[in-house]
């Protein structure tokens, strides 16, 4: 294979494609949830995953898993959930059987902004989604997406077509 290799050429094209899909959906939620609700896409992610947390096995997630979740690198997971600690959005406790366990909660504060928030996010999402279907290049991605989840097209997640 060569740097001219065709089928390279067509996978970074697709890579290309869908990073400038990611950039612009997340670009465009992040204006709107700045907006209105000071949140950040990363600040709303972290709420949204520390939110289904339930009591029970494996119902807690540790910092770990919480930075995969968010796809952040620990150190920047620790300092997200330090800010949104200081809000008051969300505490830290160490978990009852493994004291080197760190775990996060949201505060009913947090709670309160992930409800209010979330319609925000949801129709941020779909007109991102309608404009890149718009788009030749990026229409592709968005028909792929909707294939993934054909039901929640109904349930306003998906732009419909």
């Amino acid at each position: 294979m060569t740097a001219t290799d065709p089928s390279l050429t067509a996978l970074a094209n697709g890579w290309a494609a869908l990073y400038l899909l990611y950039g612009r959906i997340e670009a465009h939620i992040e204006r709107a949830l700045q907006s209105a609700h000071d949140l950040s896409v990363r600040e709303y992610s972290l709420l949204d995953v520390l939110s289904r947390q339930h009591d029970g096995e494996g119902g807690h997630l540790q910092m770990k898993q919480v930075a995969d979740a968010v796809v952040l690198s620990q150190s920047a997971t620790t300092r997200l959930v330090t800010r949104l600690e200081d809000r008051g959005l969300l505490s830290r406790y160490l978990c009852p059987t493994d004291r080197r366990g760190i775990y996060a909660d949201v505060s009913d504060a947090g709670l309160r902004l992930l409800r209010e928030a979330r319609p925000t996010n949801d129709a941020a999402l779909r007109e991102a989604l309608g404009e890149a279907a718009g788009n030749p290049r990026l229409a592709p991605l968005v028909t792929a997406l909707e294939a993934m989840h054909p039901a929640q097209r109904n349930a306003a997640l998906l732009p419909a077509r």
